[in-house]
């Protein structure tokens, strides 16, 4: 029971001064905040100034090479932007182009066909005397659209120089064309 009490007061006597010295202690390191308001500096040396300028500078420089590529980069999304707009711009053009000429085409042919026609329902005499005045290369594509009874009239009442000179036409069409 003794013990009890003994080791009971110690333990008592350790809590409640152990509080107090607690309580008592100085700091070691002040307060962050006052550390806060009085900044700190180290000298540095030489050498490391002129590192420290030299990272600085470099620093500047990529900056600078940044913004200069940033706004390349816009420059060049303004153009992809105009080049895509005149592009399909160009595009509808040439589709628009394209229905021109195939009208214009079409209505050349139809215009040929039609006069082949009239060639046919003439008299092979009037028609000779008509190929006679024309241009060997123009009668012959004419005489080449024509059915080939209307063309044999026609060739017949031609002179025999301008029926040759339609026959080489006729002959030497397509000479000239790959057979590969």
């Amino acid at each position: 029971m003794v013990t009890s009490f003994l080791v009971a007061s110690a333990l008592l006597r350790v809590g409640v001064g152990a509080s107090e010295a607690i309580a008592r202690e100085e700091p070691l390191i002040g307060s962050p905040l006052a550390t806060m308001s009085s900044p700190q500096t180290c000298e540095q040396p030489e050498d490391m100034r002129a590192l420290m300028a030299a990272f600085e500078e470099r620093e500047m420089r990529i900056e600078k090479q940044e913004e200069e590529i940033r706004n390349r980069m816009q420059a060049l999304a303004v153009a992809d932007t105009e080049v895509t707009r005149k592009l399909a711009e160009l595009e509808a053009a040439e589709g628009r182009l394209r229905s021109v000429i195939a009208v214009a085409e079409t209505a050349a042919d139809d215009d040929v066909t039609r006069l082949t026609r009239v060639y046919e329902t003439m008299k092979p005499k009037n028609v000779a005397a008509l190929f006679e005045e024309m241009d060997p290369d123009f009668a012959a594509g004419f005489i080449a659209r024509m059915n080939p009874d209307s063309a044999a009239g026609v060739m017949a009442g031609l002179s025999p120089h301008a029926a040759y000179t339609i026959s080489v036409v006729l002959a030497g069409r397509n000479a000239n064309v790959p057979t590969d």
